[in-house]
């Protein structure tokens, strides 16, 4: 519970713990952040202070914790528009419009959108595409010869190469998108203006792609999204949703994806046998996927807070009104209480609902897009390169450092 104090009037006022500094900034391959672990090791709820923001927080790391706050409606995200919410980047990587930062049921209409174009049989209708760009890209490395770079070769180009597809974008305009993303990525003091611009090339770029759809729609994404509603009692969405919809998608296509299919490949490949085994056993592939997604922590700290719109208590802790919340689903991922021996990369452990994809109303849209580029990626990779080993020594993997990710900048395999 929060600790009390008594005001000269005799009535019981909170006092606050000092919040811990975390620039969670850790980057040492993909070992757990120890300040994270430090952190669930002194309970669920804790309060921190981020880099960036004018106020600390509260972060919950418990899983159930996690599942209340992100399901409760008490805690608001469109509540920190307009102000400087606690953070790791020096520039909000969402715009004030995005879904990401509206509450239910105003999202409800944009995520209802953006979750039709990524059904389970649209995205099986999408995996025969998928198959044959990886198998286009993993051509081009094997007439590379090894030792080659599957970061440069596989992990970046196939994620950000789908979307781009399926939003239609000229492959003439795709390498500046893939620059932009990560320009609103990075956490560096000095990387404030880059990620503007980056925000607001990507936005103006997708308000003017979608004045072209309206124009000429087509078979991509964006036209099937501005079709949403003209069928049914749902108001169509405007050309601004659709933009903001549009930014969404390339960040969350260029994000997830790109960092796990090298951390897959590399986890893998650095435990004795896992790769071997697969070899062996594919049909193994979906469990031990899920398993790695639990399991590696591809992202740094925290993402987008709440507000308490009233005090609320959670795991013991009452969290006030007006205090932001942050939560960690690297944490619950790793808790004790759901996941028996959760530091251990168990193959075999039962399956049980990890929140990789983040849990509640902001879940991830494009996760079953992710996971089918995941499948495919590492499905072809084994057929392809059962051989497949780390060409250089692991510790001299080079690791982000530079931005909210945790992947290899470059990953040397030979076979």
């Amino acid at each position: 519970m929060n600790r009390t104090a008594a005001s000269r009037d005799g009535q019981q006022t909170p006092t606050w713990p000092d919040a811990v500094s975390c620039p969670f900034d850790f980057s040492e391959g993909l070992d757990f952040d120890p300040l994270l672990a430090d952190l669930m090791a002194r309970g669920p709820v804790t309060r921190v202070r981020l880099p960036y923001g004018d106020a600390e927080a509260w972060l919950v790391t418990s899983f159930a914790g996690v599942r209340r706050v992100t399901t409760d409606p008490r805690f608001s995200r469109a509540a920190i528009v307009g102000r400087d919410y606690p953070r790791l980047t020096p520039e909000p990587i969402v715009s004030p419009e995005s879904v990401n930062v509206l509450d239910p049921p105003h999202s409800g209409r944009l995520r209802r959108a953006a979750a039709r174009a990524f059904t389970k049989r649209r995205v099986e209708r999408m995996t025969p595409a998928i198959e044959r760009v990886a198998g286009r890209l993993l051509d081009g490395m094997a007439e590379h010869g090894p030792p080659a770079d599957l970061a440069e070769h596989l992990s970046t180009r196939l994620p950000h190469h789908t979307i781009c597809e399926l939003l239609d974008v000229p492959p003439a305009d795709r390498p500046v998108l893939l620059r932009r993303t990560h320009d609103l990525l990075a956490t560096a003091p000095g990387a404030r203006r880059a990620a503007a611009d980056a925000k607001r090339y990507l936005r103006d770029y997708f308000a003017a792609l979608v004045a072209r759809r309206r124009r000429a729609p087509g078979e991509d994404l964006i036209s099937a999204m501005a079709a949403t509603g003209a069928d049914d009692a749902e108001r169509p969405l405007d050309d601004q949703e659709l933009a903001v919809l549009a930014v969404t998608l390339i960040l969350s296509g260029n994000d997830t994806a790109t960092c796990q299919i090298s951390n897959i490949a590399y986890t893998l490949l650095t435990r004795p046998g896992q790769w071997d085994e697969l070899v062996r056993r594919p049909e193994r592939l979906p469990g031990v996927l899920d398993e790695l997604l639990r399991h590696i922590p591809f992202r740094k700290g925290v993402g987008i807070p709440r507000i308490a719109l009233e005090d609320v208590e959670v795991e013991g802790v009452v969290i006030p009104a007006g205090d932001f919340v942050h939560v960690s689903y690297l944490a619950a991922n790793r808790d004790p209480e759901v996941f028996r021996d959760p530091h251990v990369l168990d193959p075999d452990r039962p399956v049980h609902p990890h929140m990789t994809f983040g849990w509640g109303g902001h879940h991830c849209v494009a996760a079953p897009l992710a996971l089918a580029e995941l499948r495919v990626a590492v499905g072809t990779l084994l057929a392809r390169f059962p051989g497949l080993r780390l060409a250089v020594p692991a510790r001299k993997v080079r690791w982000d450092t530079a931005t909210i990710r945790r992947f290899p900048l470059r990953l040397p395999v030979r076979w």
